[in-house]
């Protein structure tokens, strides 16, 4: 299923007349050179566009239904992927995957976000949102991965946390806020990767890490600029403006300092664009990062995790 935002549609238009001219093309007639000057004008007008993306165009890049999901990373990244379910309390939270796997052979922990790409399966993964059952799913993966000294790889994509009256009566708040304590004392490490939409408490319950990683279409805030909108002017349909003045980027969040440790490139047009390139980069920076993770010891890697949360806050005061 192919979907396009409207930034995107005068160079889906270019490429589409390049695809028309390269079917029409034969041996007796020959298009290649107007093929090569629409490909030079469309790839001209791709790094237009995408070097000067407001921060709402970004998040509606973040949340591409074409963007590649945690599954389809796994599944390009990791071998012998065996996934687990259910918190052993209530039930599964298909809005968050969990379970073991290979990263070029040596065996980890992968937990993220799935989102769906068709109603059936969006409705199954509930957007993306997970319930207090997903995020103690995730929390009992977590820990068997800490007691068999496993590295654990967590995907962020979500809008949140799921807001239902069932989710806040079996204890919403009181999952995310036992996931926090609890990631900052795994003795193992931990490698957070932002891939589309960091949404709120619903994100950094998984998001805990010695390093925290964007893509760089992603998007990480305190909460989607559609509720930030609400709030400050009642008004859903102001979120363009409430992306502004959240500047929840990736380049927005690197220059903060502290908070995000890198900006994985993605390819011009974003990952939607090349799943397979995006899935090299993200494995590439991964494997770098836990490298240098590997050399330190479980209890440094405790205190540089507490540190690095712990440098996250900035005080002004004012005049």
């Amino acid at each position: 299923m192919q979907f396009y935002l409207e930034f995107e549609k005068p160079i889906v238009e270019l490429e589409q007349k390049i695809r028309e001219l390269r079917e029409y093309s034969t041996d007796k007639v020959d298009f290649s050179g107007e093929i090569k000057k629409l490909e030079k004008k469309a790839e001209k007008l791709r790094e237009e566009i995408f070097t000067n993306l407001t921060r709402w165009q970004r998040t509606q890049l973040a949340r591409h239904i074409n963007r590649p999901f945690t599954l389809d990373y796994i599944q390009m990244n990791f071998t012998e992927w065996f996934e687990l379910h259910g918190d052993r309390n209530f039930r599964d939270d298909p809005a968050i995957v969990c379970g073991f796997a290979r990263l070029d052979g040596e065996p980890c922990c992968v937990i993220g976000h799935q989102k769906g790409r068709d109603t059936k399966e969006k409705v199954y993964r509930n957007f993306g949102m997970p319930n207090p059952e997903g995020y103690r799913k995730a929390l009992r993966v977590m820990q068997m991965a800490d007691q068999f000294g496993l590295p654990i790889f967590t995907f962020v994509d979500t809008p949140g946390a799921f807001p239902g009256i069932g989710a806040e009566e079996r204890g919403q708040a009181e999952a995310i806020a036992r996931n926090l304590r609890e990631m900052a004392a795994i003795k193992v490490p931990i490698i957070v990767t932002v891939t589309g939409e960091g949404g709120s408490g619903g994100a950094l319950a998984i998001a805990v890490g010695n390093r925290v990683l964007m893509m760089e279409y992603s998007v990480y805030s305190v909460i989607s600029p559609e509720g930030c909108a609400a709030i400050l002017w009642s008004d859903g349909t102001k979120g363009p403006q409430a992306a502004e003045a959240l500047k929840l980027t990736a380049q927005d969040i690197m220059a903060l300092g502290n908070v995000i440790d890198e900006v994985i490139a993605e390819p011009t047009g974003g990952a939607h664009t090349d799943a397979k390139k995006a899935a090299e980069n993200v494995k590439k920076v991964l494997k770098r990062h836990l490298a240098e993770l590997k050399k330190l010891s479980p209890e440094e890697l405790v205190e540089q995790r507490y540190q690095k949360f712990r440098a996250m806050t900035k005080v002004e005061e004012a005049q």
